[in-house]
């Protein structure tokens, strides 16, 4: 009867035990599900609201074109001299607006969500969805050379992030709606929801942690649903079919690449060099600096129209075939200086849609000249332009994974699935040998801010682990049976436990998924002991490390705590480090050091 009576009561306790952890993960999984949730919702209004820019400069293409001098009663034989001027009128009221509400436009630009993400708790303005899509679509629908994908990443983590400022979200939520916003617009913009994904995760993140993966995915998928849904499903290019021709052609491709990250790294360089000229050497208000970049782009148009706009109607003619290789090999020059004019005098807009440009032009007059010279063993010059596209803007963005998936939902074609992979990372690798940071970053750079994995480097290389770390730490004897765990485990605040053995010394961990594997199989609660359960693979940190080598192990192994050894006996643990801690902590020292937008 004793027996029996004790029996009954380890039952009860072994049941209040396991009902505590189920609450522990039930919490964590409704949370998930609600960002889930705000993730879908987010996904709907980026998506509207970047179809709804690309409205707006369609709207303002008609305004500034022939269609909009009939409307306003010109004489048709004045629109062939009217034409050359409009990106000047448009950089005209760019400067208007650019004065009356400076700090409205200075936000404008992928790199300002950047900053974000990584110095702003990723707090972006509600202004900036009106800012960014008025002067971007004024630029670009006036002739302006510029893309639509910055301002539309822009617009889309302002919406994000103006729903977790008003649902009061944690800084980590806030980052990763910020980063659904982004991967959204870009969707819904290019019909591309992989490549809206991956250049959320792998340029304006830094992160590709599951927890922040879930929700981006379902993000982009809305929002291209919803783009879909308001413009149709139409591919952004309409190609034909390519191939690889000959397996010795992959050697022409990895000679595009190298071409490709050259002239990415001058493109950058000419980018910055204007800007520099316009805002130190051009001593006039800046009010008509915009107007200045725009009549001569408007100059350079009246002999070469093709450099006005975003360009997909001239990169379609090259992508089939139709360019001529000289006029192609001339545009790459072109394009670079007329992009670097308009954004560098003032002008709103975005560098990917003038990259993919470049990068078909070279394609297009390398590959002509590749068939002229190997005829049977290298496929069109139309096949060169495609890939080219992709090499240059991978280059460019320092993103040739995002690149590689893009270029192959905006032409839909997988055919050439190699010869992208492998341009595209010799490319990249090209243009690290110039320099290691992407136009986004060294533009931050110039303004004396470091982003690494999303993060100010500076801030995360001053602050070390043992400043951070908790010593509250609950360890695990290896021979501690499974009952005992979850007793032990109940009444901490810690997601992962040190396993040690009967010197003190650390043989495993042991973490609450590891746990929830066999939680429910009471039968096993005296058999399995914690050294038979724990991970013997374990990664620690010293205190003396940093929080930048911390945040490189973290994004790593996506964990969300590392325990904390003595720099002299790796087996020794010390204290435990939380990935909230280690950004808070983080978000800490941002405020004292006073940076500001």
């Amino acid at each position: 009867m004793r027996l029996s009576f004790t029996r009954l009561r380890t039952n009860n306790v072994m049941t209040t035990i396991t009902d505590q952890i189920r609450d522990k993960f039930r919490n964590v999984l409704m949370f998930d599900q609600n960002m889930l949730i705000l993730a879908a919702l987010l996904g709907f209004l980026a998506g509207f609201a970047s179809t709804f820019f690309r409205w707006m400069i369609e709207f303002f293409e008609s305004i500034f074109s022939i269609e909009g001098f009939s409307l306003a009663g010109i004489p048709p034989q004045t629109y062939p001299f009217l034409l050359p001027f409009m990106p000047m009128v448009g950089g005209f009221f760019i400067g208007l607006i650019c004065k009356y509400f400076p700090n409205a436009v200075k936000e404008n630009g992928v790199h300002k969500v950047m900053y974000a993400v990584a110095l702003n708790d990723g707090k972006v303005r509600k202004r900036t969805i009106a800012s960014c899509a008025v002067t971007s679509s004024i630029t670009i629908g006036s002739g302006g050379s510029a893309g639509r994908e910055g301002p539309t990443v822009q617009i889309g983590a302002a919406v994000g992030s103006t729903i977790g400022q008003l649902l009061h979200l944690s800084t980590d939520r806030m980052r990763v709606l910020v980063g659904c916003g982004a991967a959204a617009g870009i969707a819904a913009s290019f019909n591309a929801p992989l490549a809206g994904v991956l250049f959320s995760l792998e340029i304006i993140l830094g992160d590709f942690a599951i927890h922040t993966f879930s929700p981006i995915i379902i993000a982009s998928v809305i929002g291209t649903v919803t783009g879909r849904a308001l413009e149709g499903n139409e591919v952004t290019f309409n190609v034909p079919v390519h191939e690889l021709v000959h397996p010795a052609e992959i050697i022409f491709y990895l000679i595009l690449g190298i071409l490709c990250g050259i002239v990415a790294r001058l493109f950058t360089f000419i980018y910055f060099y204007v800007q520099q000229i316009f805002e130190e050497k051009i001593t006039i208000p800046g009010l008509y600096k915009p107007a200045i970049g725009g009549l001569i782009v408007g100059m350079i148009s009246i002999f070469m129209p093709q450099i006005l706009g975003n360009g997909y109607d001239v990169m379609e003619q090259a992508l089939t075939g139709q360019m001529f290789w000289g006029l192609a090999f001339l545009l790459v020059f072109m394009k670079i200086m007329c992009t670097s004019i308009t954004l560098g005098s003032g002008g709103m807009g975005g560098i990917f849609a003038p990259s993919l440009f470049i990068g078909a032009m070279l394609g297009t007059a390398f590959g002509s000249s590749i068939h002229f010279i190997f005829p049977t063993l290298s496929a069109s010059a139309g096949t060169y332009s495609v890939v080219g596209m992709g090499a240059v803007a991978g280059a460019v963005m320092q993103a040739p994974l995002t690149n590689i998936l893009m270029l192959f939902e905006l032409t839909n074609d997988y055919t050439l699935i190699l010869p992208i992979m492998a341009t595209c990372i010799a490319a990249s690798y090209t243009y690290q040998r110039f320099t290691k940071q992407s136009i986004y970053v060294q533009y931050l750079l110039n303004k004396g801010i470091n982003i690494r994995h999303g993060r100010e480097a500076s801030i995360m290389n001053s602050i070390k682990v043992q400043d951070v770390m908790s010593t509250d730490i609950t360890t695990i004897a290896q021979e501690m049976p499974f009952r005992k765990i979850l007793e032990t485990i109940s009444y901490s605040k810690n997601f992962y436990f040190p396993v040690i053995d009967n010197k003190g010394d650390m043989t495993g961990i042991l973490s609450f998924s590891d746990i929830r594997e066999v939680i429910f199989e009471e039968q096993l609660g005296d058999l399995l002991v914690a050294g038979e359960l724990a991970n013997t693979k374990v990664y620690s940190l010293t205190p003396q490390q940093n929080l930048n080598e911390a945040m490189e192990i973290f994004s790593k192994l996506d964990v969300d705590q590392l325990p904390v050894v003595r720099s002299e006996d790796k087996l020794k643990v010390i204290g435990m480090l939380t990935r909230g801690d280690m950004m808070a902590s983080y978000n800490r020292a941002i405020l004292v050091s006073g940076f500001d937008q």
